[in-house]
C-alpha cells in the first residue's frame, strides 16, 4: 500500500486555537466513549488508545502532520506540537512519548491500520464541521 503521505503537511478546515482544540478534545472523548460502547468494551475514561484516530481526526480538522512512532501518535500544527491525548494514562506511562520516528509510518501494517480508522474519522471530521461553536 503507498503511503498516503500522513507525515506531509496539509491545509486545516479550521484555524487552529485553544478554543478549537478544547472543542475538538471534548468532541473526540464522546466519540471514543461510543465507539467502545458499539464494540462492547468498557467505557474509557481518557483518551487513553485513541492517538490514531485523534490524529487522523486532527489533522482533518486542523490540517498539519501526524508524527509518532510504535507507541503513540500526535500532531504538529502550525509549527506547535499537538497531542489530543496529552493528559491519558497510556500516554503519561511513555519515556519519550514526542519520539518521531519517520520511517515507521513507512510500515505497511501501520499503513493498514491507519486507513482503515479512516472512513470512521471522515464521519466524526464531517459531523465536527457541520456544528459549529
Amino acid at each position: 500500500m503507498e503511503s498516503p503521505g500522513w507525515t506531509t503537511a496539509r491545509p486545516g478546515q479550521l484555524p487552529y486555537t485553544y478554543e478549537n482544540f478544547a472543542r475538538a478534545k471534548v468532541f473526540l472523548f464522546e466519540k471514543w466513549r461510543e465507539r467502545a460502547l458499539e464494540l462492547r468494551l468498557d467505557t474509557p475514561v481518557d483518551l487513553s488508545g485513541s492517538c490514531k484516530y485523534g490524529s487522523l481526526f486532527m489533522q482533518a480538522v486542523f490540517g498539519g502532520t501526524i508524527r509518532g512512532h510504535f507507541q503513540h501518535q500526535y500532531n504538529f500544527i502550525d509549527g506547535r506540537l499537538v497531542d489530543l491525548s496529552h493528559d491519558a494514562a497510556d500516554v503519561g506511562r511513555m519515556c519519550n512519548p514526542y519520539l518521531h520516528e519517520p520511517e515507521y509510518f513507512a510500515i505497511p501494517e501501520l499503513q493498514a491500520s491507519l486507513a482503515r480508522c479512516l472512513p470512521r474519522v471522515e464521519c466524526w471530521t464531517a459531523e465536527f464541521l457541520a456544528d459549529p461553536p
